[in-house]
């Protein structure tokens, strides 16, 4: 059975620039898993439930403050529009919880995904409050909008997805999938490149010793490197 046919992710992105959308998720194994419909996309521009001539989706922060601040009214009647209570909800957020390997097994694992991008200088909060988004941030640090996160949130997501990649082999040894460790350093032809050659090892053909020396160099390289957990 074609498991193409028989499984769809649906993702639902809302953001003030559908048009950057898919962007690098329809190149490659994603884009590849796209057109084969193992996932589904659709992307709901906020600016078209505005009421106004202008299209405005933000004004002032009460308390003030710099910058403006997305209005809840707008947002709503986007979210309104998709009757969708299976996906789901996740907010792009500096704030939120930091994304990290064990989140996105989870995360493949749901119906689907509704993701909002926030821009200017954040959603009004009682949107997140009312409709149970999750916060998540990819990182420690700070970008213009939601947009750049969704993409990163996303590939990580779907490459996770039954059919998308082709075989488990790839993903059971990629780093933090076991244990939180690193992935070991991988080599190919030339042997001998600007002087500098291949682990012996790894061209002695003996698997139970490149086991064991890639088991060692996850550890070691896991431990030499700090890592944000």
């Amino acid at each position: 059975m074609d498991i193409a046919n028989n499984f769809k992710y649906d993702v639902k992105i809302l953001s003030i620039f559908p048009e950057v959308f898919p962007g690098p998720l329809g190149v490659s194994l994603i884009g590849s898993a796209l057109k084969k419909k193992i996932w589904n996309l659709d992307i709901i521009n906020i600016r078209d439930f505005a009421k106004d001539k202008h299209k405005s989706v933000d004004d002032t922060p009460y308390g003030g403050g710099a910058g403006m601040i997305m209005k809840p009214d707008i947002i709503g009647l986007a979210i309104d529009s998709l009757k969708d209570n299976r996906s789901k909800r996740i907010c792009l957020t500096p704030r939120g919880k930091v994304l990290n390997q064990d989140k996105v097994k989870e995360l493949s694992t749901e119906h689907g995904l509704i993701l909002l991008c926030g821009r200017y200088e954040g959603i009004d909060q009682r949107v997140i409050d009312f409709y149970d988004f999750e916060e998540v941030s990819i990182g420690n640090y700070v970008i213009s909008g939601g947009e750049s996160a969704t993409f990163v949130l996303l590939e990580s997501v779907l490459r996770l997805l039954p059919g998308v990649l082709g075989g488990n082999e790839t993903l059971n040894e990629e780093s933090f999938s076991d244990k939180d460790l690193l992935e070991y350093p991988q080599y190919t032809k030339p042997r001998n490149w600007n002087g500098i050659y291949v682990p012996e090892v790894l061209t002695s053909g003996n698997h139970n010793e490149i086991k064991n020396w890639r088991d060692k160099q996850r550890i070691e390289i896991t431990k030499s490197r700090k890592l944000d957990t």
